[in-house]
C-alpha cells in the first residue's frame, strides 16, 4: 500500500533539506513505512520528495527490487563496501559508502530521525554531509493518518483478533473448578499459558501472529502489563489483551475483555459497570478537533466522580486507573496519537483504541478495551465483540 508522504515532503521543502534517511530493519515501523520492504538486516533509505531510493545487501536485493516501493534499488558491492570496510573499519567504512551513494543522489544534506545511528551521523558529516534530526518524528506522524486500504488492514487483524478472543472465552466459560477453586480443563489445571496457546493457534489460522499476550488472573491482572502465569481461578477477574499483527500486511489490532468465572463480588461489579461506563464516555468524546487529552479527561472525570484515584488525581497512586486511555495501533501496536494528557488533536484516520481500567491487587483488575476509526463525522468501532464479565 502507498503512504502519503505529503507531511514529509512538506518538512524538507520548510527546511531545505535534501533527502530524509533511515538506516534500520524492517522491524523498525517508520523504514517499513517509508521503503515498503521488510528485511531482517538494516539497510539505508533515502527520500528526496521527488524519488526514493535503497541501498542493501546483494542477499535483499532481488527481493528489494520486487517488493519495495523504491525508484531506485542499489547494492552494496556497487560502492566497494567490503573492501570500505576493510581499509577504513566497519563504521567508517559504513559511513563512506553510504556517503558515496547519497553523492550519486545529489543528496548534501539529510534529515533522519531520532534514533538513527550515532555512529553513522558522526560519519556522514565528516563525509560533508549535513545531517539534522527530525525530532517531530515526520515520518510517525504520517503513519498515524491512516488511509482506507490501511484501515482494512486493521479491521482484518481486528476480525481475527475476536476470533482467538472468542476461543479464549470458551476454553474459561468450559472449565470445572476444582475443590479449591483452581479452573481445570480436563484433567489439568487451566492455565494462563494454557489459554494464551489457544490464542496463539487461532491466530495463526486466521493469518495472524503474535510474540505475547495476556492472560493474567487475580492480583497479577491488578498490573496493567503483567502478561500472566500459572493456574487460573474461579470468582477472580481474567484479564485477556489479545494485540495480534497480520501476517500479510504488517498492521496489528487491539483489545481486552475481563471475565470472572463464576461469581464476582459486588466491588468487581461495580468496578466493571464503572468501567464499562468510563468506555462510553471516551467515546462520546472522541471526535476530529477534539484531542486525545479531552478524551482521556473524560475517564478520568467519571472515574473520579466515582470516587476512584487517577494519576491525574494522585500522580503517586498504584491503584486505580493508572494509565492512559488508549493509544494509536498501526504497524506498531503503540503508536501516535495518544488518548493521554498530552494528547493532541484527533483526525480523521486515526486508529485508536479505548481502554479504560481499574486495578487493586486486593480487588483484581478490571479493563475493557475496544479499537476504532476516526471519521470526519465522529468515529467507527469496529470491535464486534460483547462486553460480559461473568461465565458461568
Amino acid at each position: 500500500m502507498d503512504p502519503d508522504l505529503s507531511t514529509l515532503d512538506s518538512l524538507l521543502a520548510e527546511t531545505g533539506t535534501d533527502a530524509y534517511c533511515i538506516d534500520a530493519a524492517g522491524d523498525d515501523s517508520n523504514q517499513l513505512y517509508l521503503s515498503g520492504f521488510d528485511a531482517p538486516d538494516p539497510f539505508f533509505t533515502a527520500y528526496t520528495g521527488e524519488s526514493l531510493a535503497l541501498l542493501v545487501s546483494g542477499l535483499e536485493y532481488g527481493r528489494a527490487r520486487k517488493e519495495s516501493r523504491a525508484d531506485a534499488v542499489a547494492r552494496l558491492a556497487e560502492y566497494d563496501h567490503h573492501e570500505r570496510v576493510e581499509e577504513y573499519g566497519e563504521a567508517e567504512g559504513a559511513a563512506r559508502t553510504c556517503a558515496a551513494f547519497l553523492a550519486d543522489l545529489d543528496v548534501a544534506s539529510a534529515l533522519v530521525p531520532e534514533r538513527f545511528p550515532v555512529g553513522l551521523a558522526d560519519g556522514l558529516r565528516g563525509r560533508d554531509v549535513d545531517v539534522s534530526v527530525d525530532h517531530g518524528d515526520a515520518v510517525g506522524t504520517a503513519r498515524a493518518v491512516k488511509t482506507d486500504e490501511e484501515v482494512e488492514s486493521v479491521k482484518r487483524a481486528q476480525r481475527a483478533n475476536e476470533a482467538a478472543m472468542r476461543a479464549a472465552e470458551d476454553l474459561i466459560r468450559a472449565a470445572d473448578v476444582d475443590a479449591d477453586g483452581t479452573l481445570v480443563h480436563g484433567d489439568e489445571p487451566l492455565t494462563s499459558e494454557r489459554v494464551q496457546e489457544e490464542i496463539e493457534v487461532t491466530l495463526l489460522r486466521h493469518g495472524c501472529a503474535l510474540d505475547e499476550t495476556i492472560v493474567a488472573c487475580g492480583a497479577d491482572a491488578a498490573d496493567p502489563h503483567d502478561r500472566g502465569s500459572g493456574p487460573l481461578r474461579a470468582n477472580e477477574t481474567v484479564i485477556v489483551d489479545v494485540f495480534p499483527r497480520e501476517k500479510v500486511s504488517k498492521y496489528h489490532a487491539d483489545m481486552t475483555r475481563t471475565f470472572v468465572k463464576g461469581e464476582a463480588s459486588e466491588e468487581v461489579r461495580r468496578r466493571f459497570d464503572v468501567t464499562r461506563r468510563a468506555l462510553e464516555a471516551a467515546f462520546d468524546a472522541l471526535e476530529p478537533g477534539a484531542t486525545g487529552a479531552d478524551v482521556h479527561a473524560a475517564v478520568c472525570d467519571l472515574y473520579e466522580e466515582e470516587g476512584y484515584e487517577t494519576l491525574r488525581s494522585d500522580p503517586t497512586t498504584e491503584t486505580g486507573f493508572i494509565h492512559s486511555t488508549g493509544h494509536g495501533v498501526g504497524l506498531d501496536v503503540h503508536e501516535a496519537p495518544g488518548l493521554n494528557p498530552r494528547g493532541g488533536e484527533l483526525k480523521p484516520g486515526h486508529v485508536v483504541t479505548i481502554e479504560p481500567g481499574l486495578y487493586d491487587p486486593a480487588v483484581g483488575g478490571v479493563r475493557i478495551e475496544d479499537i476504532a476509526v476516526v471519521t470526519e463525522d465522529g468515529y467507527e468501532n469496529f470491535t464486534d465483540y460483547p462486553v460480559e464479565l461473568e461465565l458461568e
